[in-house]
């Protein structure tokens, strides 16, 4: 076919071309201005900041805000332990490169603090403890009548992927990392699945399509593997099953319920998609709110939000590959449920956990909801004890029993 065949006009012929080159040009302008904003040393401002980089999408407030009751910051206990080496709190918050901290017990706030560049009123990047709403999101869904069973496969919902790894794959798999996807989410290396993923979503290319290039490498349901595009998967299947964007859903089944405080914002890919995996940015409270919910088992001011029985199935490490001793597990000494992280022990702990230190822990045996946001500057030194979840959760636990 030739330019005559085509009937358009040379001179709009150029117009298109030169738009479509100043396009290009922008996007990977954009695209270096959000690496260089990613870069360690620039964390601090850009973790606050995420809606000057990437587009995004409003959640709105709810109209009459839920407020914690609160009291004087009580002091921090000066130190804690964690398999036999003693930390100093208020050092360990500050190495861990702390931007915001909330402790809650009996639905009040105890302790509440901000540093580097983070406000009572600043929103701050979920990573990944976003995968925990779009969890319960996918339980109002079901409860809703949406989706029939986690027992059906991903295909059923989405026939875009029958030619990818998700083909015959049970969204309980999904739900519970267990898909048997090949994927490396090794964020310190540059040529790794996850930073593929990132190089596609900041220059504006489809999520979707990304999850439809995924092959299997393993059977579905026998080995526990994090892989950030199985939560991307789950998104999928709610948008198309209800024909609600994740935004509108999450505010009006979760975020307005439960008295936001705030307006939160989620990143979007250049088709609208919410960056489903890790792109909510919202306000510390807020955060917190979400830990009251699941403390109270789903409810809220006695209306049953998430329903019970999907919130029982969340935080249960139910299957011998998702338990914490499991050998079949790329994450040793954590369990996992349904996009909530589940902590060894006999006090029913549980926890979201984002990148870079972003944590909702929830103890129901002592009443406690405790949030931090951070931009860990050490985060990829796995043998850096203020990186590690495992070594901030002896802090939490030692916080939940600071009065028990």
């Amino acid at each position: 076919m030739n330019l005559k065949q085509l009937k358009i006009p040379f001179i709009i012929l150029l117009l298109i071309i030169t738009v479509a080159a100043v396009i290009f040009n922008q996007n990977n302008k954009n695209a270096q201005e959000f690496k260089d904003a990613m870069a360690m040393k620039n964390q601090e401002y850009s973790f606050i900041h995420m809606d000057e980089y990437l587009p995004a999408k409003t959640v709105k407030k709810a109209d009459v805000p839920f407020l914690f009751p609160k009291i004087n910051n009580i002091k921090l206990p000066e130190s804690f332990s964690h398999n036999g080496t003693t930390y100093n709190t208020l050092k360990y918050l500050d190495s861990s490169y702390t931007q915001g901290f909330i402790f809650i017990q009996n639905d009040t706030i105890q302790y509440e603090n901000y540093w580097r560049g983070q406000k009572e009123d600043v929103r701050h990047i979920s990573w990944s403890m976003a995968k925990s709403y779009v969890s319960a999101l996918f339980g109002i869904a079901m409860e809703e009548g949406y989706i029939k069973s986690i027992d059906e496969t991903v295909e059923i919902y989405l026939p875009e992927l029958k030619n990818s790894g998700y083909n015959g794959v049970k969204i309980k798999d999904v739900l519970q990392m267990s898909t048997g996807i090949k994927f490396d989410e090794t964020y310190s290396d540059l040529n790794s699945d996850i930073n593929r993923y990132w190089q596609g979503f900041i220059t504006g290319k489809s999520q979707d399509a990304f999850a439809s290039t995924l092959v299997n490498d393993i059977p579905p349901g026998t080995y526990n593997h994090y892989v950030s595009i199985n939560t991307h998967v789950l998104g999928m299947i709610i948008v198309k099953a209800t024909g609600r964007s994740l935004t509108d859903y999450l505010e009006e089944k979760i975020w307005k319920p439960i008295g936001a405080e705030f307006d939160a914002y989620w990143l979007a890919d250049g088709k609208g998609m919410e960056m489903v995996n890790g792109g909510l940015n919202a306000c510390l409270r807020d955060y917190a709110k979400l830990g009251k919910l699941y403390l109270q088992k789903g409810n809220w001011n006695g209306k049953q939000i998430v329903p019970l029985s999907w919130f029982e199935a969340s935080v249960d490490a139910n299957e011998e590959h998702l338990q914490p001793e499991s050998k079949n597990s790329s994450s040793p000494g954590i369990g996992y449920g349904y996009q909530w992280w589940i902590n060894d022990g006999n006090e029913g702990e549980f926890m979201a956990i984002g990148v870079f230190n972003q944590h909702i822990y929830i103890n129901p045996t002592t009443n406690t909801v405790i949030v931090k946001n951070s931009a860990n500057k050490n985060y990829y030194d796995q043998n850096n004890p203020y990186a590690q979840t495992l070594v901030h959760l002896e802090l939490y636990r030692t916080l939940a029993h600071l009065n028990h």
